[in-house]
């Protein structure tokens, strides 16, 4: 009798349906067939046995990754950072508007972004659309192009091509949103209450003065109002300061749909241990003190934060070590998409939280708030991604070991938990040897 599935993956731990189990998943064609128990081995083509130190995991989603390609592809690239997720166990990442030259505020700008990444990605890829000033009408056809939402800023982005909204362009945008049942992606930070005199050049305690925890929650108030009174969706990104935290809980209280993400160097990093001219721990908003740190790790586990994305931000290293060593001239952005997974790992295993927890934040929950409701999963009729993981292994970060463009990474030196194996997108291994070719997809919001 011919096999019913192409492959059976064998796993003494699974996480299925937000537990840990002993489990075979099998895989026909690129999706889940069946989970059956461990001692209950379907016929395959093919069977998988994972070693007792390995620990089944579905492909993570990041919905929050700078390629700035095309246009700055020095910084980084579709290759490159695809390469990067893959290694790091994202099977699926969601392409910011910005820093990419044009950037993609246009439906025209987006196909040439779609044009440029075509054959390059080794994981599949969709995209963010940009609301800057002048483009509400650009919004809803961006929309019906199959962007995942839209996202913009509320103070100078760092780029001149994609400007920054005024609070009267915002709430101009925000019930375009609302009318065509998009997203909104808000950098939430409000100029006016940045202190660029508080800059102090190597001194990092100058830098997180200029950008203090008010500037952070002015911008999410504002962000809140607009959402409850438009009734559109929005959502915060890199959210750093917890001050903000109780204003988000009572807004979702009271029906306002307003979601918020963190990042794995807010996790995992604290203000008090970076040192003078170390500005490859530069972002904005920045790395906090501890106290705030433990505060968003109390927000993960209470729900009150709802993901964790990588923000990968990277730039040339040059750019990075601009003003040798001055905050205020480095580049902010951080790139982690390769570490991600072991970097929040590392820091969630300490604080009593379990592999399912990382799973949620990583993959179930990012994949349902952009739509993909077959990613970021192990259950029947999902896409084949799946992840090998080493939960109990060590690893150095060795910025020459990881795949994004620049040899420049804030983990540089680290000790992390968690080791990522082999990463198989849609019901086969992702390899990364030298002439392998790319089988990633482009996506559309509501295209499977």
């Amino acid at each position: 009798m011919a096999a019913d599935l192409d492959v059976v993956l064998r796993a003494r731990r699974a996480i299925v349906d937000g537990a840990e189990v002993a489990a075979c998943v099998g895989v026909r064609g690129e999706r889940i067939a069946t989970i059956t128990p461990y001692d209950d081995v379907p016929a395959a083509t093919h069977t998988v046995d994972l070693g007792d130190d390995e620990v089944l995991l579905p492909g993570l989603v990041d919905t929050h990754v700078h390629v700035n390609e095309p246009g700055r592809t020095e910084w980084e690239g579709f290759a490159t950072a695809t390469r990067a997720a893959a290694a790091g166990g994202v099977t699926t990442i969601v392409d910011m508007p910005l820093n990419s030259v044009p950037p993609t505020t246009t439906v025209e700008h987006l196909d040439m972004k779609r044009g440029v990444a075509e054959g390059q990605v080794t994981v599949d890829v969709g995209f963010w659309g940009g609301a800057v000033p002048d483009n509400v009408e650009d919004l809803e056809p961006l929309h019906r192009a199959g962007v995942f939402g839209v996202k913009c800023f509320l103070l100078d982005s760092g780029v001149e091509e994609f400007g920054a909204l005024s609070a009267e362009e915002f709430a101009l945008a925000m019930r375009e949103i609302a009318r065509i049942d998009g997203l909104m992606l808000v950098h939430a930070e409000v100029g006016e209450l940045l202190d660029e005199t508080a800059l102090d050049g190597p001194h990092y305690a100058g830098f997180l003065a200029s950008r203090p925890r008010a500037a952070e929650d002015a911008a999410i108030a504002l962000v809140v109002d607009q959402a409850r009174a438009t009734g559109g969706r929005a959502h915060i990104v890199h959210l750093s300061s917890s001050d903000a935290v109780p204003m988000l809980h009572a807004a979702r209280a009271d029906g306002v749909d307003v979601s918020v993400e963190t990042c794995p160097h807010y996790l995992t990093f604290a203000a008090e241990e970076v040192a003078d001219g170390a500005t490859e721990l530069k972002c904005c908003p920045p790395i906090r003190e501890a106290e705030n740190r433990e505060a968003l790790w109390g927000a993960l586990d209470a729900g009150d934060i709802d993901f964790v994305v990588s923000d990968h931000s990277p730039c040339t290293v040059d750019l990075k070590r601009q003003g040798g060593g001055d905050f205020g001239a480095a580049w902010g952005g951080i790139a982690s998409v390769q570490v991600g997974l072991s970097s929040v790992w590392t820091g969630a295993r300490r604080r009593g939280h379990a592999l399912t927890d990382v799973v949620r934040w990583m993959a179930t929950a990012p994949a349902d708030r952009v739509g993909l409701s077959h990613k970021g999963r192990i259950e029947v009729g999902a896409d084949a991604d799946l992840v090998r993981f080493v939960p109990d292994e060590q690893f150095t970060v060795d910025v020459a070991a990881l795949h994004h463009r620049n040899p420049v990474s804030a983990y540089a030196g680290r000790r992390l938990d968690g080791v990522v194996r082999e990463t198989w997108l849609r019901g086969a291994p992702i390899l990364l040897g030298a002439g392998d070719a790319p089988r990633g997809r482009l996506l559309r919001r509501g295209v499977r």
